[in-house]
């Protein structure tokens, strides 16, 4: 099937090729076909379907008339509109052609200025040709006996700005002149390291074991482990009574060669030897950063190498550096590869008194092994064996940790911070890149995640101050906050349930039930809500448990209605006529499906719209509410409109019961209406309906007399929400004395609530709607 496949794409390629061939104008056929070739034979079957052929034959024009004529070592640049005349396509995007001599990083010099323009690329061609050309650069033709040529061209977000086209322009010409420099001297640059390594037994006061390991460094950076893209040599000298490095003139190569960023003389306080070691020390050899972003072969800071050379009293009196970028092998060797960092290393191990083989041991190795290569090759030993010596740390217990390095030439902090495997997220990364930012008053920062096997996660970030800030470094301080950003949702739930039920007790909850809660749940949840959610799970028994409660949502106060149980879902059809019937209406479901030890679990979560005239807060209401559906739920209650009392008029599931008996017992005697417009009577006098069941409380209930206080209270606030204010204009005493009455003798108390009921009915405007209200305060009497 492949085989086919790449016989259906070979015969695509080749019928296009030669429809584009066809197509060229008469002075491209001879060299058309070989350069429609070597221009689409390449391209994917996806771009070469997006645009018809003559959209291929008019860009090809449009590059062989570009190719027409170049002169060596010269790179041509052109943004354009895209294709060439008789191009079809919409100028929905900006062209840009681009022809020179063939070098290594090319391409990925030219996309990196173009990104550094924010810019998207949405095609790129770069076909290498062999080309003859004549004393004048006139094309001749294509062939192998040529000269190899780079042709790119490149498709990218329109520019509708000529001010933009030509900083872009401008941006790829120095781009291209900076790999031009730097691959033409890139064998100089070379062999001036290993000469410099070969010099350094001849410095004063050399240590043997230390300028041996740092000549094995150059040697190994110069071994295809550096890609060397500039070199300088300065000098040490006096002047107006400073100490200032002043380049030598005719030193530089690469991209240092014609334009130093400076030509004038630095004091050594602005720059890194201002704090140079003395000699025969490691730091003869100073690595670090610069402060500029490479231009060639991979975005980044360049590495900075800097040899030292000292007079006789081990005054420095030299530096010859050397600009470039650590290759990926560099950055993948062991550091008991690395010349200078596996003394380092091996130091560390040493010093921390573990055996080489032990699990500790190994422990460390691995933690040396695996750290971020700048950190190995810039840290000092001390400060190397201070990062590698906590991580340690956290291998017994798993916390987040921050590891500030200050640059010590003052150009940026190295930050390493770890965090529990499982807090770690894309937020919690750009939260903590957001605070040092802040905290270190960052211009820029670059940053680097590693999540592996290990328990931790790791975050590496390079923060480079504003010029002349001023920063103020607290790390005990930065610590905390990494702490308390990296905590997650489950430290939340836990925080939450220890609160709620003790330490002993909110830990067991969290550990048994906090990690069986998935993704969904824990990101539409807050902490609050899921700990009452926790509670209720684990106050599930038998199958036909359930936890059912009414609650706002933090925040937006939106009216929502949960029930979890065990087993598999109810459908919604069976669910929806209870809700509506006790006054609510559901606007959506959250269905939750999970497994408990075992068993499944469900969790309905339903958005409720908000009931029209609900006079009661939902926390006066949530219980009875919840303890209503379940009688429902169980059959212990019957699903009809009576139940929208519990919300209209605060009622328990029971005292519904008793209205609906009165119900029942009139349609029985012949009384002419249906039970449905006696549940919307009833409903409409929430403050009657109430009054009838505490008339037969006082009645029946033989507790009556010995109401406490809580009970009075929770009364009364019922009945300042239920009685209106033009009752209350009538009868200013009626709360009071039916508040009163509840101390009283059960007859006397009777007494007052039917006074009460009277005062009441006098409000009812309707004929219907007051026979059957009275006849249900007759009916009090026939329970």
């Amino acid at each position: 099937m492949n085989a086919l496949a790449q016989s259906d794409r070979s015969t695509s390629h080749a019928a296009l090729i030669k429809e584009v061939t066809g197509k060229l104008a008469a002075q491209h056929k001879q060299i058309g076909a070989p350069f429609a070739q070597a221009l689409l034979g390449r391209a994917a079957d996806s771009e070469l379907s997006s645009r018809p052929s003559d959209d291929w034959a008019a860009l090809a024009s449009h590059l062989l008339g570009f190719m027409r004529e170049r002169r060596p070592g010269q790179a041509r640049v052109l943004v354009h509109k895209p294709g060439g005349e008789g191009h079809s396509a919409e100028n929905l995007f900006t062209a840009i052609s681009i022809l020179t001599d063939d070098m290594p990083f090319l391409v990925d010099s030219v996309t990196m200025a173009v990104r550094a323009e924010n810019l998207d690329i949405h095609t790129l061609l770069h076909p290498v040709l062999s080309v003859r050309r004549d004393a004048g650069g006139n094309l001749l033709g294509l062939g192998e006996d040529g000269i190899a040529e780079s042709l790119m061209y490149l498709e990218i977000d329109r520019l509708a700005d000529a001010s933009e086209v030509m900083r872009l322009q401008t941006a790829i010409e120095s781009a291209l002149a900076d790999v031009r420099a730097a691959v033409s001297d890139w064998g100089a640059m070379r062999e001036r390291m290993l000469e410099i390594a070969a010099q350094l037994p001849q410095h004063p006061g050399a240590d043997a074991a230390s300028i041996g390991e740092a000549q094995e460094f150059l040697r190994w950076v110069a071994a295809d482990n550096f890609t060397l893209l500039g070199y300088r040599e300065y000098e040490v000298v006096t002047e107006g009574g400073d100490e200032v490095l002043r380049a030598i003139a005719h030193s530089g190569l690469g991209i240092l060669r014609e334009r130093e960023r400076s030509h004038a003389s630095r004091s050594l306080k602005s720059l890194v030897t201002g704090d140079l070691p003395l000699a025969g020390a490691q730091r003869s050899v100073i690595l670090t950063k610069t402060n500029a972003r490479a231009t060639v072969h991979r975005a980044g800071y360049m590495d900075y190498i800097g040899v030292l050379r000292f007079d006789a009293q081990g005054k420095p009196v030299m530096e010859q550096r050397f600009l470039g970028l650590f290759t990926s092998s560099a950055y993948t060797a062991r550091p008991q590869d690395i010349p200078l960092v596996r003394r380092r290393v091996s130091a560390i191990l040493d010093r921390s008194g573990l055996r080489r083989d032990s699990h500790l041991g190994k422990v460390l190795r691995h933690i040396l092994e695996t750290l971020p290569r700048d950190e190995l090759f810039q840290a000092s030993p001390d400060e190397l064996e201070a990062t590698a010596m906590g991580v340690l740390g956290l291998a017994e217990r798993a916390r987040p940790r921050l590891f500030l390095r200050a640059d010590r030439y003052g150009r940026f902090y190295s930050c390493l911070i770890y965090v529990p495997r499982e807090r770690f997220s894309a937020g919690v990364r750009e939260r903590l890149e957001h605070m040092l930012r802040d905290a270190l008053s960052g211009d820029r920062i670059d940053s680097q995640v590693l999540v592996d096997e290990s328990p931790l996660a790791r975050l590496y970030a390079v923060v480079r101050p504003r010029t002349g800030a001023q920063v103020q470094v607290d790390v005990a301080t930065l610590e905390q906050s990494v702490a308390a950003l990296s905590r997650n949702w489950h430290d939340d739930l836990r925080e939450v349930l220890i609160r709620h039920h003790g330490e002993e007790k909110g830990l067991r909850l969290a550990n048994r039930f906090g990690r069986l809660l998935p993704v969904e749940y824990i990101e539409d949840v807050g902490a609050e809500l899921a700990a009452d959610d926790v509670q209720h799970l684990a106050g599930l028994r038998g199958a036909d448990d359930a936890a059912i409660s009414l609650y706002r949502v933090g925040g937006s106060g939106a009216l929502r209605f949960k029930v979890i149980h065990f087993g598999a879902p109810v459908s919604l059809s069976d669910v929806l006529p209870m809700l509506e019937n006790l006054g609510v209406r559901i606007s959506a479901e959250h269905l939750l499906e999970l497994e408990m030890h075992g068993t499944p679990v469900t969790i309905h979560d339903f958005d409720l719209a908000e009931p029209a005239g609900l006079a009661f807060p939902v926390a006066s209401v949530a219980v009875p509410f919840a303890e209503a559906f379940a009688a429902i739920w169980r059959g212990q209650a019957e699903n009809d409109g009576f139940n929208r009392l519990v919300l209209g008029a605060c009622m328990e599931w029971r005292q519904v019961a008793v209205l609906r008996g009165y119900c029942k017992y009139l349609l029985q005697v012949g009384l002419p209406y249906s039970q449905p417009y006696m549940e919307e009577v009833i409903g409409r006098y929430p403050l009657i309906a109430g009054l009838l069941v505490e008339l037969f409380m006082a009645r029946f209930d033989p507790r009556r007399e010995q109401l406490d206080a809580t009970a009075q209270a929770r009364f009364k606030a019922e009945l300042e929400t239920l009685v209106d204010a033009e009752l209350r204009v009538r009868n200013p005493a009626l709360i009071d004395d039916l508040i009163k009455s509840m101390a009283l003798p059960r007859a006397e108390q009777v007494a007052c609530i039917e006074q009460a009921l009277k005062a009441a009915l006098d409000d009812v405007q309707s004929l219907d709607d007051d026979r059957i209200l009275r006849l249900f305060l007759k009916n009090h009497q026939f329970p």
